[in-house]
C-alpha cells in the first residue's frame, strides 16, 4: 500500500472527509485495523509521552494544523501539516490562514481546571478559537527572550511568559518546567 497525500477535509471514495472517516474510525474503542496511533505517538520528542504519563492521556490534547484540538490518545493517521513556512518545508504541509479547515475541538464542555497553551504563536489564534466557549480559565504560555515582552494575540486569555535559554521549540522546556511543578500556575 503507497502513501496518499491528502489534507483532512479532502473528500474520500465514500464522499465523507477523511476527518469525518476518522472520526468514525475512533468511535469504535478497541478496533483498530488500520493500526493507527494515538496522535501524541506520531510525535518523536520524549516530552509528548511525558506530558501523557505526568498528566494523564484524558488531559492532555494536541494542538494540530492538520486537525484541530485533539486528545492525546485519539488515532490519526501520520501526518505532516503545519502553519510554519520555514525552510526547508515542502508546500503541501502548509496550512495558510486562507486555507478552510473544519478543524476539530475534542475538548470537554465540562473541562475543569486550567487549560494550558505550549505552542508556537503561529497555532495560537487556533487554540482561542478552538477553546473560546470552555469555562476554565485558559493560559498561553509565550517564548520570552528576557528583553522586550511581545506576547501573542490570545483575547481572554491570561498570557504567562516562558523565560526560555533558545526560541527554537521553547515549548519542550516549558512542558517540561510545568511537569515539574516549577511553573506556578
Amino acid at each position: 500500500m503507497g502513501v496518499v497525500y491528502k489534507r483532512p477535509d479532502d473528500p474520500t471514495k465514500s464522499g465523507r472527509s477523511y476527518r469525518e472517516e476518522l472520526v468514525e474510525y475512533n468511535r469504535r474503542p478497541g478496533v483498530n485495523p488500520l493500526g493507527l496511533l494515538p496522535d501524541w505517538r506520531l510525535y518523536t520528542n520524549p516530552v509528548y509521552a511525558e506530558l501523557v504519563d505526568t498528566f494523564s492521556n484524558k488531559n492532555v490534547f494536541i494542538l494540530s494544523a492538520g486537525w484541530g484540538l485533539i486528545d492525546a490518545d485519539f488515532l490519526t493517521a501520520n501526518y505532516d501539516i503545519t502553519f510554519r513556512k520555514i525552510k526547508p518545508v515542502e508546500y503541501y504541509k502548509i496550512r495558510e490562514k486562507h486555507d478552510h479547515y473544519d478543524d476539530l475541538s475534542r475538548l470537554p464542555a465540562n473541562s475543569t481546571g486550567p487549560i494550558c497553551f505550549l505552542g508556537g504563536k503561529d497555532y495560537v489564534s487556533l487554540f482561542c478559537r478552538l477553546t473560546k466557549g470552555a469555562k476554565s480559565e485558559r493560559i498561553v504560555f509565550y517564548y520570552y527572550n528576557g528583553r522586550s515582552d511581545n506576547p501573542p494575540d490570545a483575547p481572554r486569555c491570561r498570557m504567562q511568559r516562558f523565560n526560555a535559554k533558545k526560541s527554537t521549540n521553547w515549548q519542550y522546556e516549558c512542558a517540561k518546567a510545568l511537569m515539574q511543578g516549577n511553573i506556578a500556575i
